[in-house]
């Protein structure tokens, strides 16, 4: 049976604490020597991964460094101990690797880890956009925005990640801001954009622009909070692709105006069984895990999604990939829960009455 394999890592000290409880009482600093020194280890099993084409299994292989570590530490020591990951993989029979969250960030994105690495390896983020897409548009519909005429901003354009999004929803939509710390990158985004569609974006590296959004999708690799609860109008949707995430739990606290949803959310098909908790209820993943389990599936052992330049025949296809396999989208998922029907409505009525009672307008469906 064909094998995939999926790195992973705890987002923060919290993740550690749940697999290994003795290390609450660490101090900081030990706490932090001690995962740099901790080899890289088989996490779970996964199973049950099954189309009507084909059947995979996998497992999850665990770097110990968490979000700030893997920012912060040096390039070339994080880079070894993803190649380390990598290599355990491919030591258990992986024919093919996925590097999940900020694994697929630091340094140039997956590029040498790949290099130095016996089979391919992908970061997921061309599915991670398919499916981000797919759910901002189903979002808008649920709360009466009109996705083609909306205001919208990505945050963190000049992303792998952000800057595909930004040439897709550009396609369709002539009101798009981008946002992004690079004024050059964001000036040379802006140009390629023009050319390729002939609409004009607005860029500002000011996130004051978010507050004019109807639709605001985050893609930066902040280890902070990017969007606060005074940053938003009411009625926006919100699609948070961030790991770690750019919206602020104090939004789903403060504002029931407005619906944050997570991008990249999928049905597996088949009857998969993870053997390890990250959050989701029972058969569904992120788009990043999905991406592995779709190349498995089609055996298409390639390293699909690298780098910075993401493009967007890759994301079209790997979307179509999935659609074959049977991988959709599974609902609308808001700070690791599902939403219901009636919790959306919810959310859309207080918004209408909120934009009634300020007279704030958006792209709102006839």
């Amino acid at each position: 049976m064909d094998k995939f394999a999926f790195v992973v890592h705890p987002i923060d000290d919290s993740d550690i604490f749940r697999k290994f409880p003795l290390a609450k009482g660490m101090p900081q600093t030990l706490l932090d020597r001690v995962t740099r020194l901790l080899p890289p280890l088989k996490v779970s099993e996964i199973t049950g991964v099954k189309s009507p084409y084909n059947e995979c299994c996998g497992e999850f292989i665990g770097c110990a460094l968490n979000s700030r570590q893997l920012l912060e530490l040096p390039e070339k020591k994080v880079i070894e101990k993803i190649s380390a990951c990598v290599s355990l993989a491919a030591k258990n029979g992986a024919k093919i690797v996925g590097l999940g969250a900020l694994t697929s960030v630091v340094g140039d994105a997956g590029i040498t880890v790949a290099k130095n690495a016996d089979i391919p390896v992908t970061t997921g983020n061309s599915y991670t956009v398919y499916t981000a897409l797919e759910g901002v548009k189903y979002a808008a519909n649920k709360m009466g925005i009109d996705y083609n005429k909306a205001k919208i901003v990505i945050l963190g354009a000049t992303g792998s990640v952000g800057s595909v999004c930004a040439q897709l929803v550009a396609r369709e939509n002539k009101n798009l801001a981008l946002i992004a710390r690079r004024q050059t990158e964001l000036e040379k985004l802006r140009a390629k954009i023009m050319y390729d569609t002939g609409t004009a974006v607005k860029i500002s590296s000011d996130r004051g622009a978010l507050q004019d959004a109807d639709i605001i999708i985050a893609v930066s690799a902040s280890l902070d909070y990017q969007i606060h609860p005074a940053d938003i109008k009411p009625g926006a949707v919100i699609c948070d692709v961030a790991r770690p995430r750019d919206v602020s739990p104090a939004v789903a606290k403060e504002r029931d105006d407005v619906l944050v949803i997570e991008g990249g959310v999928v049905d597996v098909p088949g009857e998969p069984q993870f053997n390890f908790d990250f959050g989701f209820p029972p058969g569904k993943s992120y788009a990043c895990m999905a991406e592995t389990m779709i190349l498995a599936l089609e055996k298409k052992y390639e390293s699909y999604s690298l780098g910075r330049e993401l493009t967007i025949d890759k994301v079209l296809a790997i979307g179509e990939l999935g659609k074959k396999h049977g991988f959709k989208l599974a609902g609308l998922r808001s700070f690791e829960r599902g939403l219901t029907e009636e919790e959306i409505a919810a959310i859309k009525k207080t918004a209408d009455t909120r934009r009634n009672n300020t007279g704030v307008v958006g792209a709102v469906n006839d």
